[in-house]
């Protein structure tokens, strides 16, 4: 039988021209959305910036919650085994680490910590659920500014944690591990950025999608026209 670890490394060539594809996608709508549509000028836009830079402050110049991190870590496995409709026997969280005892595995349970910011989550379910009996609209921008915080507490221990040999990725094949991660938090900030700007919908995105797909397309059908007629003659 072929190891498994080699099918997802195919696979995860596949997967490569998607994300190319995406980063091309995201990063001209972002910069539409900033220059023409001026989604800097926005209070959400500052506030979100104002909190992604306080946390960088703190996880360059502070003692690193660690702890806080790990429990995050582990939790999002555990409900993410949940998800899954798998079981949860024990969990245990440490400054040196953590772990957890379940009866389910998969890719997206072993990896889900690096692309499922948990506390960001947690901060737009507890607005949203505030929001049921409280008028929360003169909040809004402190809920941006959090969100910040917790998105870049996410990004900043996800970049830091990856090299440091982490088995989650290893088990499921680094290579294979890194370009998951990379397109599922692609997506998210894909899908961050249509919430954002009131003149990107998805439907916009995803058309934006499909016709640098089919540019994408031509492009490989032409060196491959190309490399045939060379070799031909």
């Amino acid at each position: 039988m072929v190891p498994t670890k080699w099918v997802k490394f195919v696979v995860a060539l596949f997967l490569l021209p998607l994300c190319a594809i995406l980063s091309q996608t995201f990063f001209t709508a972002f910069a539409r959305a900033t220059v023409a549509e001026r989604l800097w000028a926005g209070e959400e836009f500052w506030f979100f910036s104002l909190g992604a830079v306080l946390w960088l402050i703190a996880f360059f110049g502070l003692p690193r919650p660690l702890v806080v991190y790990v429990f995050g870590h582990e939790l999002t496995h555990a409900l993410w085994v949940w998800l899954m409709g798998g079981r949860v026997s024990n969990f245990k969280v440490g400054r040196d680490g953590g772990h957890i005892l379940t009866d389910k595995n998969n890719f997206l349970i072993s990896l889900a910590p690096y692309f499922f910011p948990l506390y960001s989550i947690c901060a737009i379910a507890l607005y949203g659920g505030l929001s049921l009996f409280y008028d929360m609209r003169p909040y809004g921008r402190w809920l941006y500014a959090l969100v910040g915080m917790t998105w870049a507490f996410h990004l900043t221990f996800t970049c830091w944690m990856i090299p440091k040999n982490q088995s989650d990725l290893s088990d499921n094949g680094t290579f294979f591990s890194l370009v998951v991660i990379y397109l599922a938090n692609l997506l998210l900030l894909g899908g961050m950025l249509i919430v954002a700007s009131p003149n990107i919908t998805f439907a916009s995105f995803g058309s934006d999608v499909l016709q640098n797909l089919a540019n994408f397309s031509h492009t490989v059908v032409g060196l491959v026209n190309r490399f045939s007629r060379g070799a031909s003659g």
